[in-house]
């Protein structure tokens, strides 16, 4: 998905809230600004946003002097994910369901609210809210039988991860697959909020699952700064599971492989494209 021009705002918006969120002094913020000013100007349309979002958080990490800018955001988030799974009972709820499967897919999806590349705030509440929110949503495009189906078919799926916080849901999820065809997958290196493999770990994400990463420090999956294990275990998959909108970003051009996108939309660029409503929750096939 290339950039539309409605993204260049965000990108601003982006560096300045990063900028001011990891550092007080003036000086530093203001040269993070005049980086990405100077990016955009010469910026490629052809690319994804998540490319760019790349580049404005190595020069936030450059600047700074700080390699994991959002490390405390993302500790406090996998605690708060943890919280409200035991706090509403979210494997009982699960388990209780006519559909366990289908209550599984739409919490996972539920999780992806906990994304710092779309804002700097997200408060509890909003995590609390959305999960109950989503437990009764209509999913659209495609429907959560139609995953099972795919995933009954499949011998060796990948689930690209995508936010600490998330990965807490995404565990719920992974619980009612067959894990000895999944591989999860994280982050090779810290990108905003993004899981990384401390971030599996800490949630106990590699005691249930196989978890590799992606060698990759983009918010998404850009195969061309990706590892070459990472590319070979891609090539290898015959499902993938793609969760949030920096994936669907990235991928959604891809049609020799068969992917399953869900997310949650929280951008009107990302509603335009899939001709769909900030909010909606989405299970998406490319084929």
């Amino acid at each position: 998905m290339k950039i539309y021009l409605e993204c260049i705002p965000c990108f601003l918006r982006q560096a300045i809230e990063a900028s001011q969120m990891i550092t007080d002094d003036l000086d530093k913020q203001e040269n993070i600004i005049r980086k990405v000013l100077n990016e955009c100007s010469r910026l490629d349309l052809t690319e994804t946003s998540p490319y760019m979002g790349t580049l404005i958080h190595r020069y936030i990490k450059q600047i700074s002097g700080n390699n994991d800018p959002y490390k405390d955001i993302k500790v406090k988030f996998n605690r708060v994910a943890q919280e409200i799974c035991g706090e509403l009972n979210l494997e009982k709820l699960i388990k209780e369901s006519d559909e366990p499967f289908d209550m599984a897919v739409r919490l996972a999806i539920a999780g992806n609210i906990i994304d710092f590349g779309v804002t700097s705030q997200i408060e509890e509440s909003k995590v609390r809210d959305t999960v109950k929110n989503c437990i009764d949503a209509e999913i659209k495009f495609n429907t959560s039988n139609e995953l099972k189906e795919a995933i009954y078919k499949s011998k060796n799926i990948l689930y690209l991860g995508d936010n600490s916080g998330e990965i807490v849901f995404d565990k719920l999820l992974i619980k009612q697959l067959p894990r000895n065809k999944v591989t999860y997958v994280v982050k090779g290196k810290p990108i905003i909020n993004d899981a990384t493999m401390e971030d599996a770990k800490s949630v106990g994400m590699t005691d249930i699952v196989r978890v590799i990463d992606n060698g990759a420090d983009v918010p998404g999956t850009l195969l061309k700064f990706s590892s070459s294990e990472f590319i070979d275990e891609f090539n290898k998959a015959d499902l993938i599971i793609a969760k949030g909108q920096g994936n669907y970003e990235t991928l959604s051009h891809i049609k020799y492989k068969k992917i399953f996108f869900l997310l949650k939309v929280k951008c009107p660029v990302i509603a335009k494209d899939l001709n769909c409503g900030v909010g909606d929750i989405i299970i998406k096939k490319n084929y």
